[in-house]
């Protein structure tokens, strides 16, 4: 980002969430404040206004904003105002203390507001995006994003909610496009490489997207949700030797990984290591209940139970079914691994085989993006160049 945006630092609490089937979702989360970073925030080169009483009184605002002081931020910057009404800086200013207190109504009349005054106000049009992205208008936002690109091509934030509301919208070629100039303005933003391959993923860019995962790994090795996707699209690819070496992986660095103990079950057992399946899937199912996900720990029990019986009957259900009539459709005992980490009740996507030597595989959600730091008001006070943090998906 260029120095003359100041970043006031929000972190999004990033749901878990299963990342595969053909529809798309995102979850949208309340941003929480947890720290304003500190910075030379009275600019000796930045006058605001020749009105020496208004350019005090938003010199104020912006000490006070720091702070987190906002309800005096607000009261200096309307000051402000009254002395000087063409301070668009002070405008942005109080659009962002509309949209932390999520007023989005109020956050984009400021936006707006400050976008009258100075048309050329590239963080305006950044934040006036970011306001109707929270409030659904995602068509607005995405031109919003675009007018603060032709301002100030070097944003990486603007790309990077371009991206969100992009995918958002189904354009997902679009999306990636974004992304893609996010990592290059930014290459070690983890979660543009992360929410890359969800979108190359969603493509059936297989490859691409595992590329796209290695990245993520290089940058945040504790990213459970991303050995699991990886890994898991290693194994649909007929890689289970390096899929299974990953679920590993993911277990070392995440001993609570249950999605990666069920996973990793599933790959043994399709490779016909029943017994070390049976150990890692009894893992899974602990974990799924210390964690209150009955449901799916029952779905683990059912599979075990099956994959126990196939056991005692010492052939593969698919013979059975071959012989059993000339004109039946043999039925596979494959199990499909699941992608990501259940954190919710899941609802079937298809009817049960209900051949009883038939595995239960884990049903399908959707995909969501990771909507974390970059979704962030700018400020145009400032005079240090402050990068997008990035938050762990992983507890």
């Amino acid at each position: 980002m260029s120095q003359k945006y100041h970043i006031c630092q929000w972190f999004l609490s990033c749901s878990k969430v299963a990342l595969f089937g053909s529809s798309v979702f995102l979850v949208l989360t309340i941003p929480t404040i947890t720290e304003f970073p500190g910075s030379k925030l009275l600019a000796e080169n930045l006058v605001p206004s020749q009105n020496l009483e208004a350019a005090s009184f938003f010199q104020q605002g912006v000490m006070r904003y720091s702070r987190q002081d906002l309800q005096a931020a607000e009261y200096a910057f309307r000051q402000a105002l009254q002395k000087d009404p063409n301070l668009a800086a002070a405008r942005n200013y109080l659009g962002n203390i509309m949209l932390l207190q999520n007023r989005w109504d109020i956050a984009v009349q400021e936006y707006t507001e400050a976008i009258r005054i100075n048309p050329n106000m590239g963080e305006a049009y950044y934040n006036l995006g970011l306001a109707m992205h929270k409030q659904g208008q995602k068509e607005a936002a995405v031109t919003a994003y675009r007018q603060a690109l032709v301002i100030d091509p070097t944003m990486a934030a603007a790309y990077y909610n371009l991206g969100l509301a992009l995918y958002e919208q189904g354009q997902i070629e679009e999306a990636i496009a974004a992304y893609q100039q996010v990592i290059n303005l930014d290459n070690g933003n983890a979660n543009a490489y992360f929410n890359l391959a969800i979108a190359l993923q969603q493509q059936g860019k297989t490859q691409e997207a595992i590329t796209a995962y290695r990245q993520v790994l290089q940058l945040n090795p504790n990213n459970a949700v991303a050995y699991n996707n990886m890994a898991s699209l290693m194994a649909t690819q007929g890689q289970k030797a390096e899929a299974i070496v990953t679920y590993q992986e993911a277990i070392r660095r995440i001993p609570n990984n249950a999605a990666a103990y069920y996973n990793l079950g599933v790959t043994l057992y399709n490779q016909g290591d029943y017994k070390i399946a049976h150990s890692a899937l009894k893992r899974a199912r602990n974990e799924y209940r210390e964690q209150g996900n009955i449901e799916q720990a029952d779905k683990v029990e059912q599979l075990m139970q099956q994959i126990a019986q196939m056991q005692r009957q010492k052939e593969p259900q698919i013979s059975k079914t071959a012989t059993s009539s000339p004109t039946q459709t043999p039925t596979s005992n494959e199990v499909k691994p699941a992608q990501d980490i259940p954190t919710q009740p899941q609802t079937p996507t298809e009817t049960q085989d209900n051949t009883s030597n038939t595995p239960v595989s884990v049903e399908q959600l959707p995909p969501a993006l990771l909507q974390e730091t970059p979704l962030q008001p700018a400020n145009p006070a400032e005079t240090q160049e402050q990068q997008p943090t990035t938050q762990s998906t992983s507890q």
